[in-house]
């Protein structure tokens, strides 16, 4: 099956997924309104990469967590709180010199125009990441490497790692790539948010919006036209909102054009929303879990759908998905059953709350 990571002898002590990336300590919002209005936080965790570890070691995953951290007390609740999601840590540093990154949000949709997101993470200790002094054999262990754009906005030695680890050499893992282009972090930057395409153009599943692709790379003609963008990665997922999912595949291996795609339109599940936030991270780990287990492009779309949809009818960023069990009876249903399902809160753990209409 295309962009099916291969097993080797190792694989026994291997992890199946390692993330690299910045997390961040998130302050989240006592209730609805602008920064300035709103009176107190929550504290909880937020980065595009430990968010899908996170996902995939509850969803029975070997998911492993790559970063730096500041040697304080952010550091340490960071690192708990992975770890308590079952994501092997180890291969986290602390940097004695530079602080863990922290930032505030509203609670509305990323894409309002309302949204608010203040950072303070710049000088973080993951923005001093490079690739001296990253652990590449633990970004190695994995059956699948899964890396995102914010890393690349972060610095320019962040950026350089990315290049290196996207790059072609012999006996690298599958590289995931997730675009998750944030205009923010590129504001005053030496790099331009164009180097996304290149980095994406080097990995062999990735992950983009038609909106970023808009934003980031100009591109407004659709999923094809994002296609013709990016032909080197054997599998290209194209998320386009409330339509679902446009997916490219190329069986076997091979460069771009070697053989012609398969493409797969998965639509999107009809979803009673709490908050629309960490959706995105939450596809894509469905989406590498169902790969990882060989499961059909179309299978491995709808489990991305259904992780999205459970971390869309709870308030925060990560939540426990579905039982693989359940979750492979759903993915299951025909086109017609596919398309009635309704899913509201609390749906992940009572079967009343899966609704047909």
């Amino acid at each position: 099956m295309s962009g099916t990571p291969a097993r080797t002898a190792a694989d026994a002590t291997a992890s199946d997924v390692v993330c690299l990336g910045e997390s961040m300590v998130t302050f989240l919002p006592s209730r609805p309104g602008r920064l300035a209005d709103v009176p107190s936080f929550g504290r909880g965790i937020g980065g595009a990469e430990s968010n899908v570890a996170c996902a995939l070691a509850r969803a029975g995953h070997r998911a492993a967590w790559v970063s730096r951290v500041g040697a304080d007390g952010f550091g340490d609740h960071l690192v708990d709180a992975i770890s308590a999601y079952g994501v092997d840590t180890s291969a986290v540093r602390r940097d004695p010199d530079r602080p863990t990154g922290i930032y505030f949000r509203t609670a509305t949709d990323r894409a309002a125009d309302v949204h608010e997101v203040a950072y303070y993470r710049a000088g973080s200790a993951a923005s001093a990441m490079s690739p001296a002094n990253v652990p590449h054999e633990a970004l190695s262990a994995g059956r699948v490497l899964h890396l995102s754009g914010i890393t690349a906005a972060l610095s320019a030695d962040c950026l350089a790692l990315l290049r290196e680890l996207t790059a072609p050499r012999p006996g690298r893992p599958l590289v995931s790539f997730d675009v998750n282009h944030r205009p923010g972090l590129w504001r005053g930057g030496d790099a331009s948010p164009g180097v996304l395409l290149d980095l994406a153009r080097g990995a062999d599943l990735v992950f983009a919006g038609e909106d970023e692709a808009e934003e980031a790379w100009g591109i407004t003609a659709g999923a094809e036209a994002i296609r013709e963008a990016l032909p080197e990665p054997a599998v290209l997922v194209v998320k386009r909102g409330a339509q679902g999912a446009t997916v490219f595949s190329r069986p076997g291996a091979g460069g771009a054009g070697s053989r012609p795609d398969t493409v797969t339109d998965v639509p999107a599940l009809r979803v009673d929303v709490v908050a629309p936030v960490g959706a995105g991270d939450a596809f894509a780990a469905g989406f590498l879990s169902a790969t990882l287990r060989g499961l059909p492009v179309r299978d491995r779309a709808r489990h991305g759908h259904l992780m999205a949809a459970a971390v869309l009818t709870v308030p925060g960023d990560l939540t426990d998905p579905p039982a693989r069990d359940r979750a492979d009876r759903l993915a299951a249903l025909d086109d017609a059953a596919w398309g009635r399902l309704r899913l509201g809160p609390g749906w992940t753990g009572d079967d009343t709350e899966v609704r047909s209409t």
